[in-house]
């Protein structure tokens, strides 16, 4: 996941992708592309997948391919400015990366819920026989709080959770 705030700009595509070589990344999830349209664009190495985004740059959603296994991505889902899955026929079994970028603890309650519904709803629609991976940013916060250690386990950058850590952690049980 990387959250990079504007790839729209001149040189910036390049540069990502020049940074994502330096790093041997071969599939990335980015959030905050500000792209006003969706689409596939290559530069260097990579293929990025944009989602739908704003007129007025904002959100989107895209994911970043190495070239190398760009053979194994069978179709991308742009579902929103927010939501966008991938998904690569693997060796052994199908596999479904579903990328969100959820709204920040300050935007309203409603937007706040229908993000989580929407990707959640999503996810649940993708078949159970594939294997799912869910990443994105999120903007939760998730504590140290006991109730928690079953899911995240003893390690937390936090020491309590936010509002939308909470709402992670119930979708993930």
């Amino acid at each position: 996941m990387w959250n990079v705030r504007s790839l729209h700009r001149a040189g910036s595509l390049t540069t990502a992708a020049r940074e994502l070589a330096r790093y041997k990344l071969d599939l990335v999830g980015v959030q905050e592309v500000r792209w006003d349209k969706g689409g596939t664009v290559r530069v260097g190495d990579y293929n990025f997948f944009n989602g739908k985004g704003y007129k007025n740059h904002k959100f989107g959603t895209e994911f970043c391919i190495q070239h190398r296994i760009i053979s194994a991505v069978k179709t991308a889902e742009f579902v929103s400015n927010r939501v966008l899955y991938i998904v690569l026929r693997g060796h052994w079994c199908t596999i479904i990366v579903l990328n969100v970028h959820a709204p920040s603890q300050e935007k309203s309650d409603d937007s706040i819920d229908s993000s989580y519904e929407e990707s959640e709803q999503v996810f649940n629609h993708l078949p159970n026989y594939h294997t799912k991976i869910l990443l994105g940013d999120f903007n939760a916060k998730v504590g140290r709080d006991n109730i928690f250690k079953l899911t995240t386990g003893n390690e937390s950058l936090h020491q309590g959770s936010n509002d939308n850590g909470v709402r992670i952690v119930n979708s993930a049980i």
